[in-house]
């Protein structure tokens, strides 16, 4: 996974358009209007993230999500939006990504890697932020009906030796690509036993059965699978990286 930190982007050149003002606010020698006070932004309700640890964010993020429900979220991107549906029976994973979307935290990050015929991650938060944020994680929600198919959302985590409890990641999450498998494929690449549905969207749809009850999946493509697509295909570096960085924001939209 790429360390690096995101690049600083560039402020819109307005310099000129400030100076014309000036000019000719001299011009009618007249003093400048009186401006209105700045306007401070309303406090997102919700958990204090530079608060929350391990032990505590399960109980506030279920509470959060019972007071502030939500079920869609649309992920805007340079190669098109992503519209993706919560589960609700990941009641956990569902209210931390619906807390962090609302409170601005994936808007500073980007897809980090990309992984082709296989998935794209973003949400990575090791940069400068203008969001205090602590890295809590989240216990695992492994849901037999939610498996590795093409499209389904899941959140990353560290890898078993540093990780035992398989606890998610607050924040980064991923889409999966992965291919077409015939049945037998996909039987053993899953290492347990797969129902007909899972076994039938493998083979027509694609995915990587290799992650199923390895990561938590809580949500699924419902409209811009082909900008995941794009995505996938986008070229990288040697870290997987984006060789064209590829922003993210992230709202609830229902």
């Amino acid at each position: 996974m790429g360390r690096r930190p995101s690049p600083a982007m560039a402020l819109p050149c307005t310099a000129g358009r400030w100076l014309l003002g000036l000019a000719l606010l001299a011009g009618c020698n007249q003093a400048p209007p009186a401006t209105a006070p700045p306007t401070v932004a309303a406090a997102v309700p919700g958990p204090d993230l530079a608060t929350l640890t391990d032990s505590a964010a399960p109980a506030a993020l279920l509470a959060y999500g019972r007071q502030y429900p939500g079920s869609e979220i649309l992920v805007r991107t340079r190669l098109g939006n992503i519209r993706v549906r919560l589960y609700d029976d990941t009641p956990i994973h569902k209210a931390n990504f619906l807390l962090l979307a609302r409170k601005g935290v994936f808007d500073e990050t980007m897809f980090n890697r990309v992984v082709k015929d296989f998935a794209v991650q973003g949400g990575q938060t090791y940069a400068a932020r203008t969001i205090r944020l602590k890295r809590y994680r989240l216990p695992p929600e492994f849901r037999a009906g939610h498996f590795h198919h093409k499209g389904a959302l899941g959140m990353a985590r560290y890898d078993d030796e540093q990780n035992p409890g398989r606890l998610s990641s607050n924040t980064d999450f991923y889409f999966v690509v992965g291919e077409k498998l015939a049945p037998n494929q996909s039987q053993a690449m899953a290492g347990r036993r797969l129902t007909p549905a899972q076994t039938k969207a493998y083979a027509t749809v694609g995915g990587v059965p290799s992650l199923d009850g390895q990561y938590t999946v809580f949500g699924e493509v419902v409209e811009g699978q082909d900008v995941v697509d794009k995505i996938a295909n986008e070229p990288v570096e040697s870290d997987k990286w984006p060789v064209k960085d590829i922003p993210i924001k992230v709202e609830v939209v229902r």
